[in-house]
């Protein structure tokens, strides 16, 4: 099958993963094309969004962290296994994890390890997220994740989006393991809670569980991460390497072999 040319396809790969949102400032003509050929031009790399070529497996770059793969399984916010999550892998760019390791190092001398929840998150995976949103029936999770709201609010109070930083590869949702008790440090909140008491300042927990938190975020920007208001659990190196391109590899260890 004939590929087309570059601009054009990365026109298309707006077009079938931004659900809807402007792009291309192209014609119609030109931005119809067949969803076939955008996967053909994919599978032989013609598409940035398809190169993994600086992507490391997190268990390799990082070997002293735990890894649970929320989206590989079915105890996330929406009940399923995540489009995109082919094996209980994380993936990160080459500089991210580089600079993950010199954080886990950091932590190892203090007695922690890092507990990791996501990593690199593929667009078809972003593209579920907001599919699960629109249907407003599935509430199955809402006790779990977000038993103070409607589903319906998720798009505008910003918990669900068309798009993702952690498809650009050097995002990180994760916590500590204390390795004296052997257990989760608490922070006073689990990952993926939708409310108020997930953003790093929130004064209503115990003054260890506050405390827990910065240190985990002092640690990561001390090795170049930075946070963001709304989760105590996500950082994005400061310094990543594709701030405009959204991935759409899946999670797997054959990505990053090839």
């Amino acid at each position: 099958m004939k590929i087309l040319k570059l601009g054009t396809v990365l026109c298309a790969a707006t077009l079938l993963f931004s659900l809807g949102l402007s792009g291309c400032g192209a014609n119609e003509a030109e931005a119809a094309v067949p969803e076939e050929e955008t996967a053909a031009a994919e599978e032989s790399g013609t598409l940035p969004e398809a190169d993994a070529s600086d992507f490391v497996l997190l268990a390799e770059a990082v070997p002293d962290a735990i890894l649970e793969i929320r989206y590989y399984s079915t105890y996330n916010f929406v009940g399923d296994r995540i489009d995109g999550y082919e094996e209980p892998v994380a993936l990160l760019t080459k500089e991210a994890a580089a600079a993950l390791k010199e954080a886990s190092d950091d932590l190892m001398a203090r007695g922690y390890r890092l507990k990791i929840y996501d990593a690199y998150r593929p667009q078809m995976a972003v593209s579920h997220f907001v599919r699960w949103a629109e249907d407003i029936q599935d509430t199955r999770m809402k006790e779990y994740f977000y038993p103070g709201l409607d589903k319906s609010v998720l798009f505008d109070q910003g918990y669900i989006a068309a798009k993702s930083g952690h498809s650009r590869g050097s995002t990180v949702d994760l916590t500590l393991f204390d390795m004296s008790t052997e257990k989760e440090v608490d922070m006073g909140g689990t990952f993926d809670w939708f409310g108020i008491e997930s953003h790093p300042d929130y004064r209503g927990i115990t003054e260890q569980q506050y405390q827990n938190r910065m240190l985990l975020r002092e640690v990561m920007l001390a090795h170049g991460f930075k946070p963001i208001d709304t989760e105590w659990w996500h950082f994005t190196l400061a310094d990543e390497p594709y701030p405009d391109t959204y991935f759409t590899f899946p999670v797997n260890s054959d990505s990053v072999q090839q």
